[in-house]
C-alpha cells in the first residue's frame, strides 16, 4: 500500500506530510529549541530542574571539552551508559554537537553484553555512572575505549546536597562496588573545564549516523541499527504530527512550552529517546526524568509533585502503578496523553487505566530499526484497542507472503515498513542489512500482521522466536548460546510464556549432562551472565527436547506444551 492510502484516515489537525528538510540535523533541532525556549524548564531529576538555556550551556561545555582534550574526530563513537539522570541529555547532545556518534548502552548490561557492544561499535569513549565502574574496569582491557568520563548521582545538585547524595548512594545504600579507574575524568570536572573553552560547531548532514542503537539479532548477538540524523528528525516530525491532533476544544493536543511529560522509560531505549528528548524539545516542553521506575512508591511520590499532562509507559509499568494504593489519590486532571509502546497492551490494563485516570492509553508500534515509531492510534475516542493504529505520516505498510508477494487487505502476512524513519542498515553487517531491507527501502519486521480494510493494523503473531519482556527484546538464541556454555548443560531451549506483569517471561528448558545440574545453580549462572530482563523466570529440567530430524529444536512444540 502507498503511504497516501492512509491520509484520509487521519484525525482532524494531523497533517498528511512532513518537511524532512525543516532541520539540518538533530543538533539543529536542539540548538534552535534551546534558543527559543531558553528560560523554560527542559529536564527535572532529583529535585533539580535544568532550563533549555542551561542544557545548551552544559552540552556546549561537554562538546568543547571533548574537542580540546581528546583526538576524537567527527564520526567516532562514544558510548553513554546511564539511567535517566540529567547527565544523560547533557552528554548525548554534547557528543552530537562534537560530531560524534552516540552508542546508547543499557546501564544494566552484564560484562559479557558490554564487551560485545563496545567492541562491535568500536567506541573510543565512554560516559558512565560510577555505580557501573566496577563492570567498566572488568571489560576495559578487551575494548578499544581510550577516554572515560565518570558521572556521580549528585553531579548537578547544589554542592552540599550533591555531596550528601553521593555519600548516601555509595556508603549507605552500598550501590557503588569498589573499583579503580584512575584515568577517568569526573563529569563535573569536564563541565567545569569545558565552560572555559568554546566549542567549534561541526557540520553534520542528514545522512550522517547520529546514534547506533543496539538491538538483538535473530542470530543471538546484538546488532547496531544505524539511525541517521534524517531518521531521528523524521520520526520526531512524525510523532509531532500525531500530537497536533485536535482535542475536544479544537486545539492542538500538545501545546508548546506548557506540557509536563513524565519519562520513566529509559532514554537509552529509542522509544523514550525520540519521544522525550526530541519531541518534547522541539515543543519546548518539560521532561521529568524517573531514574528508577521500579521503585513504585518513589515514582508515585514524584508524580504527586507535578501537574503532569503526559506519560509514556508500557503494560508492566501501568500495572505496577495501579497496584499501588497511592495511585488513586494522584491528580490526573491535566493528563491528556498516555502512550504505550514496546510491548502489547493488555485490554484489561487499558480499561482499568482509563477508569482510574479518565485518560485513554494510546498504543503504537515500532522497532529500533524505525527510530522507533511506525504507527500509532489517534488520541481519545478514536483510539482502537487491540490495534496499533495507522502508519505515521509519510510511512507505508504492506504485508507479504513467504515468497515476498504483497497480500490484499485483511490477510495475514509479514509486515513490511517503508518511510524516512527506517534505519540506514546494521553497523558493519551488510548481510544482515540485505536480509532486513530490500532495494526499495522496505524493512521486513518479522511480525505477522493484518491490515484491516479501514487501514488499522493488528499485530497477530511473531515470525521470529523473539520474546518481549517489558518492552525489551530477548532472543532465544542468545540465551541458549550462553547457557550451553555451562559445563553441566547438554542441551537447552528458551521460549516466551505469557506473564501478567511483563507481558512475556523467559522460560528455559534444560537437558543436563551426566551428574546433573540444579535449577538453583542455573538461576545463579543466568543472573551472572544476563541483564535482569533476560534472566529466565522459569527453568525446567527435562530428559530430552523435541527436535526435527536434523536436530533443530522445535520451540513451537515447547510453547504448545507450556
Amino acid at each position: 500500500m502507498h503511504a497516501d492510502f492512509w491520509n484520509d484516515k487521519r484525525p482532524a489537525g494531523v497533517p498528511s506530510s512532513i518537511d524532512i528538510n525543516a532541520y539540518r540535523s538533530v543538533v539543529d533541532v536542539f540548538e534552535r529549541s534551546c534558543k527559543r525556549f531558553a528560560d523554560r524548564p527542559a529536564f527535572s531529576n532529583l529535585g533539580v530542574t535544568l532550563s533549555y538555556g542551561e542544557l545548551e550551556r552544559h552540552s556546549a561545555a561537554f562538546a568543547a571539552w571533548l574537542q580540546a582534550n581528546t583526538d576524537l574526530a567527527p564520526g567516532d563513537r562514544i558510548a553513554v551508559q546511564m539511567p535517566n539522570v540529567l547527565q544523560y541529555p547533557i552528554a548525548v547532545f554534547g557528543a552530537l554537537r562534537a560530531g560524534l556518534i552516540v552508542v546508547n548502552t543499557n546501564p544494566l548490561y552484564t560484562e559479557r553484553e558490554m564487551r560485545h557492544q563496545f567492541k562491535d561499535s568500536g567506541a573510543r569513549a565512554l560516559v558512565y555512572l560510577n555505580m557501573f565502574g566496577r563492570r567498566v574496569q572488568e571489560v576495559l582491557p578487551d575494548t578499544g575505549l581510550e577516554y572515560l568520563i565518570e558521572a556521580k548521582m549528585g553531579d548537578l545538585l547544589p554542592t552540599a546536597k550533591g555531596w550528601l547524595v553521593n555519600i548516601l548512594v555509595d556508603k549507605v545504600k552500598k550501590m557503588v562496588p569498589a573499583f579503580d579507574l584512575p584515568q577517568a575524568k569526573s563529569f563535573k570536572q569536564v563541565l567545569r573545564e569545558g565552560r572555559a573553552l568554546s566549542h567549534t560547531p561541526v557540520p553534520r548532514s542528514l545522512d550522517d549516523i547520529a546514534v547506533l542503537q543496539y538491538t538483538g539479532g535473530t542470530t543471538g548477538l546484538a546488532k547496531g541499527a544505524m539511525l541517521t540524523h534524517a531518521n531521528l528528525v523524521a520520526n520526531m516530525l512524525q510523532v509531532l504530527a500525531c500530537f497536533s491532533q485536535h482535542g475536544a476544544d479544537g486545539q492542538k493536543m500538545i501545546k508548546d512550552g506548557q506540557e509536563v511529560m513524565i519519562a520513566p522509560l529509559p532514554l537509552y531505549h529509542i522509544y523514550a529517546f525520540t519521544a522525550n528528548c526530541m519531541c518534547m524539545m522541539v515543543t519546548g516542553n518539560h521532561n521529568v526524568l524517573i531514574t528508577n521506575p521500579r521503585d513504585i512508591p518513589g515514582f508515585i511520590k514524584e508524580l504527586g509533585k507535578w501537574r503532569f499532562s503526559g506519560l509514556i509507559g508500557l503494560n508492566t509499568l501501568f500495572v505496577a502503578l495501579m497496584e499501588h494504593p497511592g495511585f488513586k489519590s494522584l491528580d490526573f486532571s491535566a493528563l491528556k496523553v498516555t502512550n504505550s509502546g514496546g510491548t502489547a497492551l493488555v485490554k484489561a490494563t487499558a480499561e482499568r487505566w482509563e477508569s482510574l485516570t479518565k485518560c485513554r492509553i494510546v498504543e503504537g508500534y515500532g522497532l529500533t530499526e524505525t527510530s522507533p515509531v511506525a504507527s500509532t492510534n489517534p488520541y481519545g475516542q478514536l483510539a482502537r484497542l487491540g490495534t496499533v493504529g495507522i502508519p505515521v505520516v509519510a510511512t507505508a505498510f504492506k504485508v507479504i507472503d513467504d515468497d515476498g508477494n504483497e497480500l490484499p487487505l485483511g490477510e495475514r502476512g509479514e509486515l513490511c515498513i517503508q518511510g524516512p524513519q527506517v534505519m540506514k542498515g546494521y553497523w558493519q553487517q551488510p548481510e544482515a542489512t540485505a536480509q532486513a531491507l530490500d532495494s526499495e527501502g522496505w524493512l521486513k519486521t518479522g511480525d505477522i500482521a493484518v491490515i484491516d480494510p479501514d487501514g488499522y493494523t493488528r499485530i497477530v503473531d511473531r515470525k521470529k522466536d523473539m520474546i518481549i519482556v517489558s518492552g525489551f527484546n530477548v532472543y532465544p538464541n542468545e540465551i541458549e548460546d550462553v547457557v550451553m556454555a555451562h559445563p553441566q548443560v547438554a542441551n537447552c531451549a528458551a521460549i516466551g510464556v505469557p506473564d501478567e506483569r511483563s507481558g512475556e517471561a523467559v522460560k528455559l528448558f534444560v537437558v543436563a549432562r551426566e551428574g546433573g545440574v540444579s535449577v538453583e545453580e542455573l538461576k545463579a549462572y543466568c543472573k551472572a551472565n544476563f541483564t535482569g530482563y533476560k534472566v529466565p523466570k522459569h527453568i525446567v529440567l527435562r530428559d530430552s527436547l523435541p527436535m526435527t530430524p536434523v536436530g533443530k529444536i522445535l520451540r513451537r512444540e515447547l510453547r504448545d506444551i507450556a
